[in-house]
């Protein structure tokens, strides 16, 4: 997926959604700009909540297309309310799963790593990076992807609550909470799920 410039996207919807854009600098040029006085027209209701959908789409790195399945599937799920069912089913894709666990730095990186096939799901390579990750499931490294520098240091980046595996190489998933961990300034409630 292409996403295109993200310092401007990332300006444009007023948060840092990117891992790129979660820097000092950036918090310091927001805050500069934020001290002129301009004119700026309110924003209505409609384009809060689009805000908030653009940011948890380009947060979760999925186009306008994956997002509108995700949406229809959370509209039709009865357990919680649409906006937890959708960022719960985000985060059981296999790319944020593995970015979670702390096995790679960015969002972006664990998407490519997935889809060059370096991760097995239960003993199976999985090349999808939208692959529903359920709680139970086995993800490893592949035996072949485990020499190249990118998984060197698996052991030592591996985050605590993800360390289930006997070498630390494979993470499993825990059972779901009710609700998802949230990305920095993103209003679940927000999201515009009609």
């Amino acid at each position: 997926m292409k996403i295109g410039p993200k310092y401007k996207i990332a300006r444009r919807l007023k948060a840092p959604v990117f891992e790129k854009t979660q820097t000092q600098k950036f918090s310091l040029r927001e805050e500069r700009k934020g001290k002129r006085k301009r004119f700026s027209k309110p924003k209505t209701d409609f384009g809060i909540q689009l805000n908030e959908k653009q940011k948890a789409r380009m947060f979760y790195c999925v186009t306008e297309k994956q997002f509108a399945k995700y949406v229809k599937q959370s509209l039709a799920k009865k357990a919680h309310t649409p906006a937890v069912n959708l960022l719960q089913s985000l985060e059981q894709r296999l790319d944020n799963v593995v970015w979670r666990a702390g096995i790679l730095p960015t969002h972006l990186s664990a998407r490519q790593a997935v889809s060059h096939g370096h991760f097995l799901v239960n003993g199976k390579k999985v090349y999808v990076p939208s692959f529903a990750v359920k709680s139970g499931d086995k993800i490893s490294i592949r035996e072949g992807s485990r020499g190249s520098k990118l998984f060197s240091d698996v052991a030592d980046k591996l985050k605590p609550r993800w360390r289930h595996g006997s070498l630390g190489t494979k993470p499993k998933k825990k059972s779901r909470s009710k609700t998802a961990p949230l990305p920095k300034k993103l209003i679940s409630s927000l999201i515009w799920v009609k």
